[in-house]
């Protein structure tokens, strides 16, 4: 158990490795669900290869993230009052909290049976300590349920990072009262209980290959967790002697060691307010604030097989420079990035990049208008993506979102009163696998207050996967397809679209009469065929894009022309204004003409009259003047 520094790869990545990036791997269909009771398995989700027509959505802005809550309040006491049961039980309005807080405070285990035994019928209690087998399966649906816990609680924090391995909730990291965190956490969700994981610190430094000198397992808050095999990975992040690009940390959760893993090519700068994706044996990083609070756009992939980084270069308009986003791979092919925030506008728009032509659009969200927000965390569970916490700067986002991934559709799923632990920012979300159904799990956030309570859900299963969307009568033909192959090795019912079409052939089988190899390769050829129809439909919607785009650059440059035109116009018809009113004066200092001209006639005669008078007595003078100097010299 100690610490060290490995520049090996992972030794069991999480999924199996892709050719080639943007080629991803073919997943399995989920398994049926054992409990409760629900419809049988249906056939697997079917997804058009080719993107919807997307529209762009202009964002919904706000005013800057640091003002988003305010400071903290104040410690509150070790031990509430006595009405924290009424409070609790006032708060099930919103979301169902469990227990008595008083007494759950003091973290006894054997204070947990009475009130796991008052809300759950079908608890038990086990011969040594207590048993909370099966707990899940007491939670109503669609409902946000706060858990009562035993051991020591975890500080509250927020831009923590989490993960769920064999029924373990990972808290690693995270921030309090403007302080890192280097602790890692472990809630079972099994027994409700809290500990810490104990690893071995000696070595508390290690030297990369370019001589930088790195902790092995610094404070950190803003970081990424991705579970890999019996690993957990940790990227980017804050901490103090933090590297000048991106570190990749691991803690193996069968040794309790911890290290920091090399990485080799175009290392991404570093950063915090990243998401990063599982995608096959990849990782996809987008986005982010790096050090100098520069915010960022851009893509970068590490190969977990080579430990490689790769800076991908993207086509058409990429979304805005934003940190504090969500994201996610749907059908193993598109990487949706949906809110996030920069430092003066806070988003609600939706972002697709096509991981094959990796080439950005932007749809139109459908459904319910999504509330812009940052510091949110997000979860895919059966093509469902689950939106949880985030806020603006004037409140905590207080609904949790569903968007279909499918049909790119926003639905509101629960609502909670404004100072919630889930109308927070900062706080996660992950999905654990319970009693063989789907969870969701949420720890820590900020919204004035640190939090440190888990919350759970049990989200309704869904009552059909069958295809709804079709854009093209191949594309439809490919899905019938599909949906029909795996009808018949389930004996299901097929129900095909009323509408006929001619690339939409229904075969009829009777599977107690007809062999089924005869009807499935009748539908293999049926999918050649509409397989061959869509890879033309395909290069024609390829010709029409980029015919598009030609036009749209034609459209915008003659726009800009326009625009200096009609600037230019302005200007001249301002000119021409100034000098009608300059020659409107003219004309009036010209009509006045005559009468100045008679003036400067009258002054010039009398000027001459008294010049002529002038010269008269000066002579007369000269004359005067003459005879006296004569009159005194005889």
């Amino acid at each position: 158990m100690s610490c060290h520094l490995t520049a090996s790869p992972l030794a069991a990545p999480l999924l199996p490795t892709p050719p080639l990036l943007p080629t991803p791997p073919k997943s399995q269909p989920p398994s049926p669900k054992p409990t409760p009771p629900s419809p049988s398995s249906p056939p697997p989700q079917m997804y058009s290869p080719l993107p919807p027509p997307y529209s762009p959505t202009p964002p919904i802005s706000s005013p800057p993230l640091t003002s988003k809550f305010p400071p903290p309040l104040p410690a509150v006491q070790s031990t509430p009052p006595k009405s924290a049961r009424t409070r609790v039980i006032n708060r099930t309005r919103s979301c169902n909290h469990i227990g008595n807080k008083k007494q759950l405070l003091q973290n006894p285990t054997s204070d947990l049976a009475p009130f796991l035994r008052s809300n759950f019928p079908n608890f038990k209690r086990a011969t040594m300590g207590v048993d909370t087998q099966g707990w899940s399966l007491e939670l109503n649906y669609d409902q946000w349920v706060a858990l009562p816990v035993s051991g020591q609680r975890p500080a509250s924090r927020y831009k923590h990072a989490a993960a769920v391995v064999d029924d373990k909730l990972y808290i690693t990291g995270g921030s309090r009262n403007g302080r890192y965190l280097s602790d890692v956490q472990v809630f079972d969700l099994k027994n409700l209980t809290w500990s810490t994981m104990k690893m071995n610190t000696e070595a508390t430094s290690v030297k990369v290959k370019d001589g930088t000198q790195l902790d092995v397992f610094p404070a950190t808050a803003g970081h990424s967790v991705i579970k890999s095999g019996n690993r957990l990975l940790l990227l980017a992040g804050l901490s103090k002697n933090a590297s000048e690009n991106v570190t990749v940390r691991f803690i193996d959760l069968e040794s309790n060691s911890c290290g920091v893993m090399e990485t080799y090519g175009n290392v991404p700068v570093a950063r915090s307010g990243q998401s990063v994706t599982l995608f096959g044996s990849k990782l996809i990083m987008f986005g982010g604030e790096d050090r100098n609070r520069r915010l960022l756009n851009d893509v970068h992939v590490l190969d977990l097989a080579t430990m490689s980084w790769s800076a991908v270069k993207t086509t058409r308009t990429s979304p805005t420079p934003r940190f504090d986003h969500t994201a996610a791979v749907n059908a193993e092919r598109y990487l949706l990035i949906f809110g996030g925030c920069s430092h003066s506008i806070f988003y609600n728009d939706l972002h697709v990049l096509d991981l094959e032509t990796m080439e950005w659009s932007q749809p139109q969200i459908q459904g319910d208008l999504a509330t812009p927000r940052a510091g949110h965390a997000g979860v895919v569970i059966d093509g469902d993506w689950f939106i949880v916490g985030g806020g603006d700067n004037k409140s905590g986002a207080l609904e949790t979102l569903v968007i279909n991934m499918s049909k790119l559709a926003v639905s509101k799923l629960t609502s909670v009163k404004e100072r919630d632990p889930l109308a927070s920012e900062g706080i996660s979300v992950s999905s654990a696998l319970l009693d063989g159904e789907k969870f969701l799990v949420t720890f820590g956030g900020y919204n004035g207050k640190y939090y440190n309570e888990v919350f759970v859900m049990r989200p309704k299963p869904k009552d059909s996967l069958h295809p709804k969307i079709f854009l093209s009568p191949a594309a439809a033909a490919a899905a019938a397809s599909v949906t029909a192959a795996y009808a018949l090795t389930k004996s299901e019912k097929l129900d095909f679209p009323e509408k006929e079409d001619p690339n939409f052939k229904v075969i009829p089988v009777d599977t107690s009469k007809q062999d089924h190899s005869v009807a499935i390769n009748s539908i293999r050829e049926e999918k050649k065929v509409a397989e061959t129809s869509l890879v033309e439909v395909m290069a024609e919607n390829s010709t029409l894009k980029a015919k598009i785009e030609e036009t749209n650059t034609n459209y915008a440059e003659l726009s800009k022309e326009l625009h200096s035109v009609q600037a230019q116009l302005a200007a001249e018809r301002s000119r021409c204004a100034k000098l009608e009113a300059q020659i409107a004066e003219v004309q009036k200092m010209l009509e006045s003409m005559p009468a100045i001209e008679e003036e400067v006639q009258a002054l010039r005669r009398e000027k001459s009259a008294f010049e002529r008078e002038m010269e008269l007595a000066s002579t007369v003078q000269r004359q005067r003047s003459g005879g006296i100097w004569k009159w005194v010299a005889g």
